[in-house]
């Protein structure tokens, strides 16, 4: 049935364009040319340059034939050629495949292939593993050499550098949005724990949508200095390489995290901004008690990647870099949840306030839809705080679904709704709360042990640096908790023991662990723990 609203008003050129972040740097650049838009060692570039760099390339790879649906890989760091990637290959159609720098060859070999990538951008210091990877595939893609000045001395993948391919593109080049607003932008592939790696094909409606609850999420303004502690390759970097250009920001970049120099390039440009896993959090409190001072300024900090200890995050906090907690996946372009913090917490005592700041909260605005809920028949669980469920969402910023794998799509969209694979309860204010992965909950003796819950006591421990607990096979238990620990630097002698016997002065007697191993932990370049490692590890011990 048609209404009055139906008549005369149609859809036209003048009242609608499809979404898409790739026309934030054109507006940034007409109204901010002289801004400071990236840093990189002694490199300044203004948004004026940057923006002309972005062209260039988008010109060059249209000439070399790249556009819509050409998949155009980048094996970088967080460096500058990796920001203009971001825009310079979307603009012309192509999607963006940004490959994780911790992969090995025959990942990397799946991944090309699989991709179907045409170009592949390398920076020198991954020449080796990308010359493995590539003699692995009938049809290898166009290797293009990266020579960033700060890595230092590297042999080039291929006689084909970045500069000189920017050289063959036109600085005039006609920055247009893509056609239609469900086209794929970019694909990123997630870890492959079990079987080959997935395929995530993100739209640019999606990458829009996630740009803007970033920003109000943060209520960023404008200007913001941004740290490139999280990886570019990863979730396309939260989608900020898009949302801190549309503001005007500056992208301070950095090939490694490193404790000190963090700190001192917060001191140094005044950074307002930077994200990463709690890893890259618990990292900082690592650095030296006089690196750890010099903060003057108001930082905003956003984690996600796992539950983050609530020691952890009041100990940050005490550094004076405050701390907004998200969750989100690789299928929902990074973050779409947020504990959004209320003023009345601000009284509660420190552990009161840390503990609820460690929730993964509500949904991001830009979220159609979030749930806990029971994962075969969707019946969402009480608010209680106690029942236990699938967190589930859906909206736009969800992914297209999963590169060649109908199957795997369907099962993950199931029932109209995106399920994560993560349990966890729904509190009565409607703040989810991550209990444990669904295949990392322990089930011993008939009873459920949250494997987060866990680790978040062990962290209280004094001289527990880093914390990961899994199940471990028990004849009688079925399954029993294995902690596996790494110390902090100068710790005293710590013994099993005893971390046994702390554990059982905050918890329940069945959900101690029985085992306890002190060594360094196998982390995804992300800064996730590798479970599936420690699991095999567990079995052994």
């Amino acid at each position: 049935m048609t209404s009055i609203y139906d008549q005369d008003l149609p859809q036209t050129a003048a009242n609608h364009s499809p979404l898409s972040p790739v026309d934030f740097i054109a507006r940034t650049a007409s109204v901010y040319p002289e801004g400071t838009a990236v840093i990189h060692g002694t490199i300044r570039r203004d948004w004026q340059t940057t923006f002309t760099r972005c062209r260039r390339l988008a010109s060059a790879l249209q000439g070399r034939g790249i556009g819509r649906g050409d998949t155009v890989a980048a094996m970088l760091p967080n460096i500058p050629e990796m920001l203009e990637c971001h825009f310079g290959v979307p603009v012309t159609g192509a999607v963006l495949n940004a490959l994780n720098i911790r992969l090995d060859a025959d990942a990397i070999a799946y991944m090309l292939e699989h991709g179907e990538a045409r170009v592949l951008l390398v920076d020198r210091e991954f020449t080796p593993v990308i010359r493995e990877a590539v003699a692995k595939l009938d049809a290898p893609p166009l290797l293009v050499d990266v020579n960033d000045p700060e890595f230092g001395q590297g042999e080039p993948v291929s006689d084909l550098d970045y500069e000189t391919l920017l050289g063959e593109g036109d600085p005039d080049f006609e920055w247009s949005q893509p056609g239609n607003e469900w086209d794929a932008i970019s694909l990123n592939y997630t870890s492959g724990t079990t079987g080959n790696p997935k395929g995530v094909v993100y739209h640019h409606r999606g990458a829009y949508q996630n740009v803007v609850g970033n920003q109000m999420i943060w209520s960023m303004g404008e200007h913001p200095i941004y740290l490139w502690t999280l990886p570019m390759f990863h979730c396309n970097g939260w989608c900020f390489p898009w949302a801190v250009t549309a503001l005007g920001g500056t992208h301070v970049c950095l090939r490694k995290v490193e404790a000190e120099r963090i700190l001192e390039l917060i001191r140094e440009h005044q950074v307002t901004h930077l994200c990463g896993a709690p890893i890259v959090l618990n990292t900082l409190l690592t650095a030296s008690e006089e690196a750890r001072r010099g903060i003057d300024h108001p930082v905003q900090a956003m984690t996600a990647g796992a539950a983050p200890p609530a020691s952890v995050i009041g100990a940050i906090e005490a550094m004076g870099i405050e701390v907004t907690h998200v969750y989100g996946l690789t299928e929902t372009y990074g973050p779409v949840t947020v504990c959004a913090w209320k003023p009345e917490w601000n009284d509660l005592p420190l552990e009161e306030r840390t503990a609820i700041k460690a929730r993964q909260g509500v949904r991001y605005q830009t979220l159609e839809g979030l749930m806990v809920a029971d994962s075969e028949t969707m019946e969402p669980v009480p608010k209680d705080g106690e029942s236990i469920g699938e967190i589930c969402m859906r909206g736009n910023t969800v992914m297209k679904g999963y590169l060649k794998n109908p199957e795997a799509t369907e099962k993950a969209f199931k029932g109209g709704w995106y399920h994560s694979g993560d349990l966890a309860v729904w509190h009565e204010d409607g703040y989810i709360e991550i209990k444990d992965r669904l295949k990392d909950i322990i089930i011993s003796g008939g009873e459920n042990i949250s494997t987060i819950e866990l680790e978040g006591v062990l962290y209280k421990h004094p001289d527990v640096m880093e914390a990961a607990v899994v199940a471990r096979p028990d004849e009688k238990w079925g399954e029993t908790p294995c902690a596996f620990i790494a110390l902090k630097p100068g710790a005293g002698e710590v013994t099993e023991e005893a971390v046994i016997e702390f554990c059982r002065s905050h918890l329940a007697g069945f959900k101690v662990p029985k085992k306890v191993c002190f060594q360094d932990l196998p982390k995804t370049s992300t800064g996730k723990v590798q479970k599936f490692v420690l699991r095999e590890q567990a079995r052994e011990a």
